[in-house]
């Protein structure tokens, strides 16, 4: 199948590839159904979440572990079981980057990622119950000189 995107132009892609959003994303609810791309040099570390029905519509994600290795997401066990699984060692995160520039003043939302079941290919966007991270964490305040971080 083909889709117009924001970034790749037009692609080919498997229906395996789709990611369904069923509640979408915030301030998106209508936005069901997505594709995870990854971005040229990006080592799977920042992707682009594609809109299937807008092509216009896409998101920068970014692997929350990479950025902050001591990244701990918690979920409810509700939200565990809407997943259908019985620990995040079984899910996937992500997490959105509103890209500014320069580049270091770019934010993430380290506090509501992108969830992910890798088997059913169901997605959903947590508001983790925690003040341990907030929605928008400063890329520069992230990466430190001696390789610290502040998240």
């Amino acid at each position: 199948m083909k889709l117009r995107t924001k970034y790749f132009g037009e692609i080919e892609y498997e229906s395996s590839e789709h990611i369904r959003f069923p509640a979408g994303l915030f301030g998106f609810e209508e936005e069901t159904d997505f594709l995870l791309l990854p971005f040229e040099g990006g080592e799977n570390r920042m992707l682009c979440l594609q809109s299937m029905k807008t092509p216009c519509l896409a998101y920068t994600l970014l692997d929350p572990f990479y950025l902050c290795p001591q990244y701990t997401p918690v979920l409810q066990k509700s939200e565990l079981r809407m997943f259908e699984v019985d620990s995040v060692e079984a899910l996937c995160f992500y997490v959105l980057c509103a890209v500014k520039e320069p580049v270091s003043s770019s934010t993430v939302n380290l506090k509501c990622p992108i969830v992910i079941n890798p088997t059913t290919s169901v997605a959903r966007q947590i508001i983790m119950e925690t003040d341990s991270y907030t929605m928008r964490q400063s890329l520069d305040t992230i990466h430190l000189d001696e390789g610290e971080s502040k998240c």
